[in-house]
């Protein structure tokens, strides 16, 4: 990882971990996935995008659920990390350490991506039944809690079911973290359609700390979301992002998806820069500053 040369403890798509013991240092790289691949292209300034815009929504979520952050700020990094700063400055966590749920939340308050599909093959999206005139990008009549397993890097999430996710965490913690999900949806998608964003879905990661159930990772970033330009917003059609749908949609026209990911083009790294920093700036109200 360019910036910093201490060997992170574990490392996924986009982050690099470091265990301090009874706290974790998240290190949010510019790199991006698609496809369950790291793409051999790195965005820039796009992890120092996820990690404010995630403490600009752990601040705002605040009521409606605990979260893992700690600190972002570089004067509480940890000694050996301060020659680094100026790398680490605006795309580091120090969090709590938690026993993250070994579930993908998420949810979906409009049909598109996987869940068309399934909608259109089954009328319903994960078992979850649903209206017969729905279409592209149709408003569900309301958001729908739809777990999935969290793979290793290289291996694909598989949706599951509700009672499913009962078997693997137990029946309180399951409703539990299901009406979390919806809640932190609700609010944010009221917050987002305020500000000229849609939140047609996103993932979330719960923890416990004791008995204590706390939000963990990132939390509605155009990494985890697919987030809609309101204002140009057509039921029926593919909508303009300000995710890596992007990306995304570059790949599907020019790879098969067989051996490794193709380097992507200047204009498309570029412009999926842009997405992101338009995304944090329309969500926040905030000008974007590179740190």
């Amino acid at each position: 990882m360019s910036g910093i040369d201490i060997k992170p403890d574990a490392q996924g798509k986009v982050r690099d971990l470091y265990d301090l013991g009874d706290q974790l240092l998240l290190v949010a790289s510019d790199r991006i996935s698609a496809f369950d691949y790291i793409l051999p292209d790195e965005i820039p300034y796009k992890g120092q995008v996820l990690t404010q815009l995630s403490c600009f929504w752990f601040d705002l979520l605040s009521d409606v659920v605990e979260n893992h952050l700690i600190s972002a700020d570089v004067a509480d990094l940890p000694e050996k990390f301060k020659p680094y700063a100026d790398y680490l400055a605006g795309r580091f966590m120090l969090v709590k350490k938690a026993n993250m749920f070994p579930v993908e939340c998420i949810v979906r308050g409009y049909l598109t991506g996987s869940g068309l599909k399934d909608y259109q093959a089954t009328g319903s999206v994960c078992g979850i039944e649903l209206p017969a005139c729905l279409v592209n990008s149709s408003r569900l009549p309301e958001a729908i809690f739809t777990p999935s397993t969290k793979a290793d890097i290289g291996d694909h999430d598989e949706n599951i079911s509700f009672d499913q996710t009962v078997e693997l965490i137990g029946e309180a913690d399951a409703q539990a973290i299901k009406e979390l999900t919806l809640a932190i949806y609700n609010r944010a998608a009221e917050h987002a359609r305020e500000r000229g964003i849609i939140i047609a879905d996103t993932k979330l990661e719960f923890g416990k700390v004791g008995d204590t159930i706390i939000l963990g990772d990132e939390v509605l970033t155009p990494d985890s979301s697919r987030f809609w330009a309101a204002d140009t917003y057509i039921v029926g059609e593919e909508q303009p992002s300000f995710d890596k749908q992007f990306v995304r949609n570059w790949l599907n026209a020019n790879w098969d998806r067989t051996g490794e990911p193709p380097h992507l083009p200047e204009d498309v790294i570029k412009a999926t820069s842009e997405k992101y920093i338009q995304a944090y700036e329309k969500i926040t109200g905030k000008t974007f500053v590179a740190q």
